[in-house]
């Protein structure tokens, strides 16, 4: 009697334990435990961080309820030897094990890289890779790469041509070569059929569009007045004439402080000083914005073959078509420099 009255204790014991130990698990696996009563959080994973960094991370932010629950559950999804980097949404009433799945299988949501107001190809470099995995001095070799930009079907000279300044949705963990990519396929969609036609029928290749625009573009501040600059330089082309591109001149000389162009300057021997040479320049002097590139390709029509700035430092121009205007505008904003004392 005492020995049945000890195995049915045992037995209710046992349950009891089976019950709260499988009780226990459904709570550690499948109980809410991020983020609860809160909104979803994004967080970054680095290469080099390992489980206990991201701990803190999610321990910092209050992310994570039960910090022991959700370690035991990345210890048993073997997850500590397994993380990989990225950018991570944590969705508010995740369980432990929809946390530790999604972050063990790399499910990453994507980020943004934007550029613009670039010159030089480091510029670029810095810029299309900050806050990226991707390292911009490797960016930079991939950039001065002829055998690569070859196969792309650019120069070391027209090169920046590829990268249309925009926003652009990339993961986190893109590789350099990968990012390249994704920038020529962003060209490629850039570049359609309608601004094709619309530079062939200019006699002008898109990389030709693209130096052109960013002397526009660097002539101007006002984005209004561009498509105006634009067809004062078609206009010079179209008759033969140097364009005389002033800002071509600085990136000629390699001085970005210059603020005022003198005779000394035009000449250096350059390929870019378009008081020596004809023509457009082997590639862009910065890196034009759409606007300026659809300024070229949508210029105001008019016969003005001249421009200067105004006397009223407005940022405007005005424009002329022969020479004697030209020199008239001209003066009259000489004189309005020299009573300024801008660059004294």
């Amino acid at each position: 009697m005492k020995r049945n009255k000890f195995l049915i204790g045992f037995v209710i014991v046992f349950s009891i334990l089976i019950t709260s130990f499988v009780f226990y698990f459904y709570q550690v696996f499948f109980s809410e435990n991020i983020l609860v009563e809160k909104g979803d959080e994004v967080i970054l994973i680095e290469q080099d961080m390992d489980f206990q960094d991201l701990q803190d991370i999610v321990y910092d932010r209050g992310i994570v309820n039960d910090m022991l629950s959700f370690s035991f559950v990345a210890k048993l999804l073997d997850y500590q030897e397994n993380m990989k980097p990225g950018l991570y949404l944590m969705k508010k009433d995740m369980t432990n094990l929809q946390a530790v799945r999604m972050l063990r299988a790399g499910e990453q949501i994507p980020t943004t890289t934007t550029f613009n107001n670039v010159r030089l190809k480091p510029d670029l470099a810095g810029k299309i890779t900050d806050n990226l995995q991707a390292d911009s001095v490797e960016f930079l070799r991939l950039l001065n790469n002829d055998s690569l930009i070859t196969t792309y079907g650019f120069t070391q000279e027209n090169i920046l041509s590829m990268f249309i300044p925009n926003t652009y949705e990339v993961y986190y963990t893109i590789s350099e070569q990968a990012l390249f990519d994704k920038m020529y396929a962003e060209y490629q969609r850039f570049w359609n059929d309608e601004r094709k036609q619309k530079a062939e029928a200019l006699g002008l290749s898109p990389t030709e569009v693209s130096a052109l625009a960013s002397i526009v573009q660097a002539e101007s501040i006002q984005s209004d007045e561009r498509p105006k600059i634009a067809e004062v330089y078609l206009n010079r082309l179209d008759r033969n004439m140097r364009l005389q591109a002033d800002p071509a001149l600085v990136y000629a000389v390699g001085d970005f402080t210059i603020k005022r162009v003198l005779n000394v300057h035009k000449e250096v021997d350059s390929p870019y000083n378009l008081y020596k040479y004809k023509g457009l320049p082997p590639g862009p002097i910065n890196l034009p914005e759409i606007e300026s590139i659809d300024a070229v390709l949508n210029p105001e029509e008019h016969n003005y073959i001249y421009f200067c700035a105004k006397p009223d430092f407005s940022g405007y121009h005005a424009f002329a078509t022969n020479l004697r205007q030209h020199n008239n505008n001209a003066r009259a904003y000489q004189n309005a420099l020299n009573r300024s004392n801008i660059y004294k």
